[in-house]
């Protein structure tokens, strides 16, 4: 193993709910006030990571958010016990007691933008917890997101840490839902494509009129100076304001990229044409663009397959799988067209298919649940190795599951002090699976 770009993914945290916080998010409305599992959730996700270890990648595990978090509601003037706390908020202030126990973190796309060492001038793999100010639910997130990070990838020589952005819209920041990158060899100098949906300085330019787009450029560029990137490598790129406006709310749901490919679809770009060229400038070798159209797949059928927000990984270097979810193969355009990508002449030559369904429902795919890293040898053994995945620790997390999650949770049961205790003793109890100390306010 030289170079290897591993995933880590979120566990489904013990408070998985449908309470549509997220505007812009076509599934998370539509699926607002149902009945979620969260064992179920839970388990296809870590079902997932079990599968991508079983096909010889290096899969990492992200813990959950404590949630309820409790502190919030406090500083915002409901008062008493916990338990007292829940029913204020639960009478007074619901869809704010709904935000506070979202388990959104699952998305570990949005965790923080991540840029190897082979990018970076110091020779680091810098982390920048993503701000999320777009929306609440998720803007309470990054300083515990920061402690995981720190936790997981914990050598001081080999990771560097940054504080999230200033938590204002101006620097709005969705982490590496809106970032991606392309390479010959994972260790290797790459080019880094941030996608943003607005200027957040310049009001004359192109933004979309129906949802927010919550990635703004000049984000983007405080990234790549946080993370010490060589300008000629790194290419900046609009996001159509129209499939903003049809749902497309971060760019992974609308464009993958790995090594030398990117797979997107035909509006997901403004001004596809110069940007192509920019890539085709950067890059050395072959770089393949499978472009969908229009005529063939509709940004609706993307958006409720979610067919971009697939994994795109790669075996060797001459072949890649599609990690796509269920709803891609019941979709007969989606289905049909993945076919034929897989029959042309790309790396692409297979997909499978995984049930995240619970995931699905709330709005985010495979892309959603996982944090890509790139990684060399000597990197991989500098990660917390209590955090990869083996059998073992997919046996352990599973049991951990049985003990502490519901088979169902209802809005009602927000309320319920015992959830709150059930969440925090199972948090504390995988802090210590997976040994990354005290992350959480609650433990302090």
């Amino acid at each position: 193993m030289s170079s290897i770009e591993a995933n880590f993914d979120g566990l489904v945290g013990p408070t998985h709910n449908y309470a549509g916080l997220s505007e812009g998010n076509v599934a998370s409305l539509n699926n607002a006030q149902s009945i979620s599992s969260p064992k179920k959730a839970a388990k296809q996700g870590l079902a997932k990571m079990k599968a991508l270890h079983d096909m010889g990648f290096v899969q990492g595990v992200l813990a959950p958010q404590a949630r309820p978090d409790i502190g919030v509601l406090r500083r915002v003037g409901f008062g008493g016990n916990d338990q007292q706390v829940l029913e204020k908020a639960y009478k007074h202030a619901p869809v704010l007691l709904s935000a506070c126990f979202s388990a959104s973190s699952m998305w570990t796309a949005n965790a923080a933008t991540v840029s190897p060492s082979g990018d970076t001038q110091d020779g680091k793999i810098h982390f920048t917890p993503a701000n999320l100010t777009n929306k609440f639910h998720r803007s309470i997130e990054p300083k515990t997101t920061g402690n995981i990070l720190k936790a997981v990838f914990n050598d001081e020589a080999t990771f560097s840490h940054h504080e999230h952005l200033p938590e204002n819209d101006h620097f709005g920041d969705e982490g590496a839902a809106n970032h991606t990158r392309l390479c010959q060899d994972y260790g290797k100098q790459g080019i880094e494509i941030f996608t943003f949906g607005r200027y957040a300085f310049n009001r004359s330019m192109p933004k979309p009129t129906i949802f927010p787009a919550r990635q703004t450029k000049e984000a983007s560029e405080a990234i790549a100076r946080l993370h010490q990137l060589n300008e000629k490598n790194t290419v900046y790129v609009q996001q159509n304001p129209d499939v903003i406006d049809q749902g497309v709310f971060h760019n992974d749901v609308i464009a993958v990229g790995n090594r030398n490919v990117l797979f997107y679809h035909e509006q997901a770009f403004l001004n596809t044409d110069q940007f192509k060229q920019q890539l085709q400038e950067r890059f050395e070798e072959q770089l393949y663009f499978v472009e969908a159209p229009t005529e063939q797949v509709s940004v609706e059928d993307c958006v409720s397959s979610y067919l971009f927000n697939t994994q795109l990984v790669s075996h060797n270097d001459n072949e890649m799988s599609i990690i796509a979810p269920m709803h891609c193969k019941e979709n007969e355009a989606v289905y049909r067209y993945l076919q034929s990508v897989v029959q042309a002449d790309n790396p692409i030559s297979n997909v499978h298919y995984f049930d995240v369904n619970e995931s699905m429902k709330n709005g985010g795919g495979p892309a959603c649940l996982r944090l890509r890293v790139a990684l060399t040898e000597n990197e991989v053994n500098a990660v917390n190795p209590q955090c990869l995945l083996n059998d073992d620790l997919f046996n352990r997390l599973n049991q951990w599951i049985d003990k502490y999650y519901r088979d169902q949770l209802a809005f009602s049961d927000l309320k319920d002090g015992n959830l709150l205790k059930e969440s925090y003793d199972a948090l504390d109890e995988l802090t210590k699976i997976l040994n990354i100390g005290n992350v959480y306010s609650f433990q302090q």
